[in-house]
């Protein structure tokens, strides 16, 4: 060593000073890529993001090599400084050197390499993957032996080995990352994709169309009234029953009774009831995404939501399920939410009776029970057990709510006074 000048000692320091920031900063840079958008490149065919993909599928050994490189690296450099600093400065020079060194190294080799990486991975690990794959290959048995060690180690005191690393995401953590894109997509996009996450949390119950509001035609009636209904009728398919919705006898298209209609001849009874589709029964309680898959699989668009004793509920139609993802077409015959409730001035809201709870709540960021009844006249009656009077105050949870009209048994229209301020979502 005393054969080499001291300037060519400070040349070699400075080099292994800035090998061991390129260890460092490739070691944050491959931790910290995003392993979705990584595989996303590998598929598009970067082969930088393949290189990068394939050291990763093994970060045990990626981590043996870094961690093996930069200690070795700066072990030397502490040598060749402590050379150095006595060549200038005799012995004090020991002290200087160390001083010295462990400055440069946390600033330049620790410190500004792991921040500009950890800031910009993919620029970082893409290319230091040219290098690393190789070092890899020929370092391999150092490395294996190295870990062998550790694991053998960590068996010792009883740590596990075997475990292994799982990039699956569960629903909670995707609902998160799709919270955390909301300047890389819509908002509109950002809510249909929470409300698919959502589907297996809500059931055929809160969105069927309840059953005093289900549209039937009863094929006992006059034949004038059969045809003014069927020929009036806002929807593309109808129950037909026969007195009673209990004794329902199949569900009919309109467009094929139309058919049936245009031939006098053919106009019956007996053919409006063999032209129909014979009834799907879904139990209460389905979960939207099984439905939605049933619907599929049945080649069902409609169908009747009934108990555990068979009284039937009410109707769901995959238009339902349809509008819970993506919102409310423009087409739907029901009164939207917006028909359904005036925010007032003073921070109350006028809403009526008929309301769903759940669409409130998602509107408003209020936690109105939903566990129950589905509509606000439901809610109440619920919570009352009693029918109430008009201008009755009911204290439930953070509201206020106030009873404005009563009418057939049926509350209304109500007045909501939150605790907090109206925020609609």
């Amino acid at each position: 060593m005393d054969s080499v000048s001291t300037t060519s000692l400070i040349i070699i320091l400075v080099v292994m000073v800035l090998v061991s920031a390129w260890f460092a900063g490739s070691e944050t840079g491959m931790m910290t890529l995003n392993r979705y958008k990584l595989r996303h490149h590998a598929k598009q065919g970067n082969r930088a993001a393949k290189r990068v993909e394939k050291l990763l599928k093994r970060p045990d050994l990626l981590i043996s090599l870094v961690l093996i490189g930069n200690n070795l690296v700066n072990i030397l450099a502490s040598s060749l400084a402590t050379i150095v600093g006595m060549r200038l400065y005799g012995n004090a020079g020991v002290a200087i050197a160390t001083g010295v060194l462990t400055f440069v190294v946390l600033i330049f080799a620790e410190v500004l390499p792991k921040t500009i990486a950890a800031l910009y991975p993919e620029k970082v690990a893409y290319p230091s993957s040219l290098l690393l794959g190789p070092i890899q290959t020929i370092m391999l048995p150092i490395v294996w032996l190295l870990n062998t060690i550790t694991r053998f180690l960590m068996r010792l005191v009883g740590i596990k080995t075997e475990t292994s690393m799982s990039s699956a995401l569960s629903k909670e953590e995707l609902r998160t990352i799709v919270y955390e894109s909301r300047n890389l997509m819509s908002r509109r996009n950002q809510d249909m994709l929470l409300s698919v996450l959502d589907l297996e949390k809500v059931t055929v119950d809160d969105i069927m169309i309840p059953r005093n509001e289900i549209v039937g035609i009863n094929v006992n009636d006059e034949w004038k009234t059969l045809i003014r209904q069927l020929t009036h009728s806002p929807h593309g398919r109808i129950v037909l029953y026969r007195d009673t919705l209990e004794d329902c006898v199949g569900m009919l298209r309109v467009r094929e009774a139309w058919r049936i209609m245009n031939d006098k001849r053919e106009f019956t009874k007996e053919n409006l009831l063999r032209a129909a589709d014979e009834i799907y029964f879904i139990p209460e309680g389905t979960a939207l995404n099984q439905q939605l898959v049933k619907f599929q699989r049945n080649k069902k668009k409609t169908g009747l939501v009934i108990d555990e004793y068979g009284d039937i509920k009410g109707l769901v139609t995959i238009e339902d399920i349809l509008e819970e993802i993506v919102g409310d077409f423009t087409t739907s015959m029901s009164p939207s939410l917006a028909e359904e409730v005036m925010p007032q001035n003073d921070g109350s809201v006028l809403i009526d009776g008929s309301a769903n709870v759940r669409e409130i709540n998602k509107a408003f960021n209020w936690n109105l029970p939903e566990d129950g009844a589905r509509t606000i006249n439901g809610m109440l009656l619920e919570f009352l057990e009693e029918i109430p009077e008009t201008n009755t105050n009911v204290k439930l949870g953070d509201f206020a709510i106030d009873i404005l009209d009563v009418q057939d048994n049926m509350v209304k229209q109500v007045r909501v006074v939150p605790n907090k301020p109206l925020k609609q979502s």
